[in-house]
């Protein structure tokens, strides 16, 4: 089987080479969408997720560690820190480019190590430089990979974090103008697909609009954690080569210094259980959003909106009259395998056998797919919404085909009143049916209620049977 499998791969290179040289990369030859035809709605993300964003928060770390070491003064072998060579450390960060980004990876090329290609690059960096020369070997001091790797993940994830909160907040702005503007105009609900009791369109935002806030509330309070303890997450080494100091703080205080959460308890790896918190979170407000996406392709179906028309675009290769929601079909299939793969993060990466398997290295590296897919999603849900336009009349219409809603309230007086079997009696009247004011001013006319009672609900229509739901929109 297995030299099976590598006499295929031979073929396929020797096919490969065949037919020409490899493709350049550029948006038609992208192998994701993320990369390719959606690309303009995922720049943001590439400094943050690419192979180069990862290489240069390391350095970060790297750097970031190093100065703490030689700031503490606990540490004699430790110089402290000229002005120049601090500022030379913080120049290797503030102004990393692809160029030193490329040469790490000529570095890894012989070391077949990316993170250990990271400190051998930053060595060489200083290599010339007088007032460095001494801190060289302090590089990585006593840390595994995984210091370096999981501080650098977590600042990738606390930057996309705040990207993607900043893109749901401009999504939860324009369902609350929606809720406000549209406070005021009624409409007939439809609960079992059936109609139901009227609320507004407004109040139907806001209930999006509260649900899309809570959770980008709680996905804003989510610590993001770091460690950065050694091997297995006992400073065993920092210890040996140096028994009295604090390396508990140090360590701390180096993971707030970026931003971070310090985790006290780990193995060789942080568990990686905030990153499932993060997952399930987002996990939510893309399902809250597939609800959104959902719901306004139903109203548009029925009338309730109409899109705006661009002359220039196609709704239909063969139908000229249609103006399809693609908007928000794009975006309930994008925000579905966003799902998709954080489902799988928040499941496997807090797992790990014993003290540190590999297998959450490959997938961490995918972080940025489900971050791209909710980009785009996000995107194509923005651009939906700034298309839709209500139609009043349709949903006046509705209001007014559907008399027997107003069973409700009706029966629900009658109670008050303790008139005999009430549900049972406007259950016989409506149920199946299609009914019209007249008979049901007829019908609450022979109710033996107080006058007062009567004229109110024969003054209640479909249209003014809406509770508090105008109030509710408007204080969202």
């Amino acid at each position: 089987m297995g030299c099976s499998i590598m006499v295929l791969a031979c073929m396929l290179e020797v096919e490969s080479k065949q037919n020409g040289e490899t493709m350049e990369l550029n948006t038609l030859s992208a192998v994701t969408p993320i990369d390719g035809r959606y690309s303009k709605a995922t720049l943001k993300l590439r400094e943050i997720f690419s192979e180069y964003g990862l290489i240069r928060r390391r350095a970060i770390v790297e750097v970031t560690w190093l100065i703490r070491l030689a700031d503490t003064r606990e540490i004699d072998d430790i110089p402290p820190l000229s002005d120049a060579g601090r500022k030379k450390l913080n120049s290797l960060i503030d102004n990393f480019s692809m160029t030193d980004a490329e040469r790490v990876k000529e570095i890894e090329a012989t070391t077949n190590h990316d993170v250990k290609a990271v400190e051998y690059w930053l060595k060489e960096s200083i290599s010339g430089d007088g007032d460095l020369k001494e801190l060289s070997e302090f590089f990585h001091f006593a840390c595994t990979s995984e210091d370096i790797n999981n501080l650098a993940y977590a600042l990738m994830l606390k930057e996309g974090r705040d990207l993607l909160i900043n893109l749901e907040l401009h999504v939860a702005e324009h369902l609350r103008k929606f809720s406000q503007e549209l406070a005021g105009v009624p409409m007939l609900c439809r609960t079992h697909g059936q109609p139901a009791t009227p609320s507004t369109m407004g109040k139907e935002f806001a209930n999006v609009c509260h649900r899309l806030e809570r959770q980008i509330n709680q996905l804003n309070d989510i610590e993001v954690l770091g460690k950065l303890n050694g091997a297995v997450g006992n400073f065993n080494a920092h210890m040996t080569a140096y028994p009295n100091v604090d390396w508990e703080k140090m360590s701390r205080l180096t993971i707030e210094s970026l931003g971070l959460h310090y985790n006290p308890y780990t193995t060789q790896i942080e568990p990686h259980d905030y990153i499932a918190e993060l997952c399930h979170n987002i996990q939510r407000i893309n399902t809250i959003s597939i609800d959104l996406s959902r719901d306004i392709w139903s109203y548009i179906s029925i009338g309730y909106f109409t899109q705006k028309v661009v002359a220039t675009e196609v709704g239909s290769s063969t139908m000229p009259h249609k103006v399809n929601p693609i908007d928000f079909e794009n975006a309930e299939g994008n925000y579905g395998i966003a799902n998709a793969l954080l489902s799988h993060f928040a499941e496997k990466l807090p797992i790990s056998r014993w003290q540190r398997d590999l297998s959450d290295s490959t997938v961490l590296r995918n972080l940025g797919s489900a971050f791209g897919y909710c980009f785009i999603a996000c995107a194509s849900l923005l651009r939906g919404l700034n298309k839709i336009q209500i139609d009043e009349q349709r949903l006046a219409a509705d209001l007014d085909n559907n008399w027997e809603v107003l069973a409700e309230p009706i029966q629900t007086v009658m109670r008050r009143y303790d008139v005999e079997k009430p549900y049972e009696k406007l259950k016989e009247l409506t149920r199946g049916k299609k009914i019209n004011q007249q008979i049901l001013i007829e019908f609450i006319e022979s109710l033996d209620i107080p006058a007062s009672a009567k004229k109110e609900l024969q003054a209640l229509t479909p249209a003014t049977y809406i509770g508090n739901a105008e109030d509710k929109a408007k204080n969202i």
